[in-house]
């Protein structure tokens, strides 16, 4: 799993179309729901933080996890800006630790679909379940198969937003289960562009995500010690569909004897 690099640094611009305030609105929903009211929460694979800072503004004390540390540089950027009292780790997300237990943990925005081998993804469900109180909660969500074979695979997307743009090529490995993804950034230089034109440079990244079921996620979290309460269509009360792009679990502690 690669940690964003030169990608950090454009991230939040060409995420900008992403309606994170529904989206906290519809995870602070389901928290509720499940009897986290308040508490320390933990937010795995939480990136530049907007999720974090969006939870924390619910009143939750929030801890976020992330393996690299140019996401995490702009994280701390909106938590100074904020001031949140939010702790941010570097961690990888497959041997994280924290000093005690948490009420609930998040995953969001497919952050678990960059963990491409289902033993890994198992142990830190694992992971999780060891670091939630008795009877926390643990909400995340993923992307299809689906999504990436109908909808991501084979297809190029590009957008220019003046200051940076990106192309980025999707390629569905069916077999494998594997989406890789490849970016060109073009970012200006702000210090060597002047009167004879805009300097811009180019980064490369290649990202892989692997595609899981619904029923692939349900025996990785009982193999993990985690009970299974709901899935749903993303930001909908529905159950999953064959079409679902992106699918959020509801799922427990329910004890660590149980655990791999």
């Amino acid at each position: 799993m690669e940690a964003y690099t030169s990608f950090a640094l454009v991230y939040d611009t060409f995420m900008d179309n992403v309606p994170y305030e529904e989206w906290g609105v519809y995870l602070h929903e389901l928290l509720r729901e499940n009897g986290v009211e308040e508490g320390l929460v933990l937010d795995l694979g939480c990136g530049t933080g907007s999720m974090t800072e969006i939870l924390a503004g619910y009143g939750y004390d929030m801890i976020g996890v992330d393996n690299s540390a140019d996401m995490l540089e702009l994280a701390a950027e909106k938590k100074e800006k904020s001031g949140h009292d939010i702790l941010y780790l570097m961690q990888d997300m497959r041997e994280f630790e924290l000093y005690g237990t948490v009420r609930a943990a998040v995953s969001v925005c497919d952050s678990v679909n960059y963990i491409t081998d289902p033993e890994e993804l198992a142990e830190v469900f694992r992971l999780v379940n060891n670091y939630l109180d008795p009877g926390g909660v643990f909400i995340f969500d993923f992307n299809t198969e689906y999504k990436y074979r109908e909808i991501l695979g084979e297809t190029t997307i590009a957008e220019e937003r003046g200051e940076c743009s990106f192309i980025w090529d999707n390629y569905y490995y069916e077999e494998e289960k594997i989406n890789e993804y490849d970016l060109t950034l073009f970012i200006r230089d702000a210090e060597h562009s002047g009167e004879h034109g805009a300097l811009y440079r180019k980064f490369q990244e290649t990202h892989y995500q692997r595609g899981y079921t619904l029923e692939e996620m349900r025996e990785l979290l009982d193999r993990s010690g985690l009970e299974f309460l709901a899935a749903y269509d993303a930001f909908t009360k529905d159950s999953p569909a064959e079409e679902s792009e992106r699918i959020y679990i509801v799922a427990r502690e329910c004890g660590k004897k149980n655990q791999l």
